[in-house]
């Protein structure tokens, strides 16, 4: 039986970047013959602090705490098969244990990554301590691997700058053991639905003038699932706090899942999960037209891609007023979620980076 060590930053089953990167493949693998060793670098209750106000003594010492078995899974790392890196063996400092893993050990490690992580992007809970992230230190962590995994074209051309062997894996949906149910569409209640980590609610921002507006005109509730509270002021919103235990049962209320960005380099670097979670549950979606939601989309077909007000009002009024409508993209969105980003549709491509 050979096997793969997985070194990821985050816990296992708590971040969204593993939980639909790689982490549903394990049992796949595991029944191919494999056996999977998973290697975090933040531990349990480390996690609990590091994205909490304060705290700073015990986020020092939960950082050194995991910098020292980081230590030590380097002299464990000669018994493994495959090496697979997502993101950052460290998430501080420089490359260092990518760097004594290929040139030292000399072990062809696999890296995968699902967003423009050379650029800055940080938490104000975590601001002062971003400057110890080395954003510069992702380059030659492709600039080592022996294969790199990217989550859309764009991610993929930036690693080709500094390593040609790259394959586009997109982030998918497991659509057999968790997002395998479909909304009501006969449900009278409407609700409009955003879901996402406080560090990206920014991005609703424009959309709040534009709900106000609806608001005039419809009976509707709009949603927010998150980690934290937003602000907004808005008649008609309702936050839900995230676990992972209510995930579904949450999502599954929607009416219209919606998806905002700005046409920058880190918009152009997502890779469309909130857009690919809405559609897997038969939820009609309206999405920034940014990055590889244009793929992902076809405008008018399984859902819609507005950009600027007049084109997200006109979106919205659409999928508020047209049941059957709704109804109709929903279920050509699940479709698909099933033909190109289900891990039924990928799991071929994780199984023969192994072989």
């Amino acid at each position: 039986m050979k096997t793969i060590y997985i070194i990821a930053p985050y816990p296992r089953g708590q971040a969204p970047s593993q939980r639909f990167r790689f982490e549903q493949y394990l049992s796949f693998l595991e029944s191919e013959g494999f056996e999977i060793q998973f290697f975090p670098f933040i531990k349990e209750k480390t996690w609990k602090t590091i994205y909490a106000e304060g705290k700073v003594f015990k986020k020092i010492l939960g950082m050194l705490g995991s910098f020292l078995l980081r230590w030590g899974l380097i002299f464990k790392l000669r018994k493994a098969d495959y090496v697979f890196i997502h993101r950052e063996a460290a998430q501080m400092g420089p490359p260092i244990f990518e760097w004594i893993i290929a040139k030292v050990l000399r072990k062809k490690y696999i890296y995968d990554f699902d967003d423009a992580i050379w650029l800055p992007n940080y938490s104000e809970s975590n601001a002062r301590f971003h400057r110890l992230k080395a954003y510069w230190k992702v380059k030659h962590c492709m600039k080592w691997a022996h294969k790199i995994t990217a989550g859309n074209d764009y991610l993929a051309e930036f690693a080709k700058k500094y390593n040609p062997n790259v394959q586009v894996i997109p982030t998918t949906i497991d659509t057999a053991n968790y997002h395998n149910q479909t909304i009501d569409y006969d449900n009278e209640k409407l609700v409009i639905g955003w879901t996402g980590s406080h560090t990206t609610m920014r991005y609703l921002d424009e959309l709040v003038p534009i709900l106000q507006k609806l608001e005039k005109k419809y009976d509707f509730t709009f949603t927010v699932i998150s980690n934290e509270a937003p602000t907004f002021q808005l008649k008609s919103l309702q936050f839900v706090k995230w676990t992972k235990e209510n995930e579904i049962d949450e999502l599954l209320k929607f009416a219209i899942g919606v998806m905002p960005l700005q046409p920058d380099q880190w918009s152009n670097g997502k890779c469309g999960f909130k857009a690919l979670q809405y559609m897997s549950l038969g939820i009609p979606s309206a999405i920034s037209p940014v990055g590889v939601n244009t793929a992902i989309i076809r405008d008018g077909e399984n859902g819609f891609t507005p950009s600027g007000s007049e084109e997200w009002i006109d979106a919205l009024e659409k999928l508020i007023v047209d049941k059957a409508l709704r109804n109709a993209l929903g279920k050509k969105g699940q479709e698909t979620v099933e033909l190109k980003y289900s891990v039924n549709a990928q799991k071929q491509h994780y199984l023969n980076l192994f072989q």
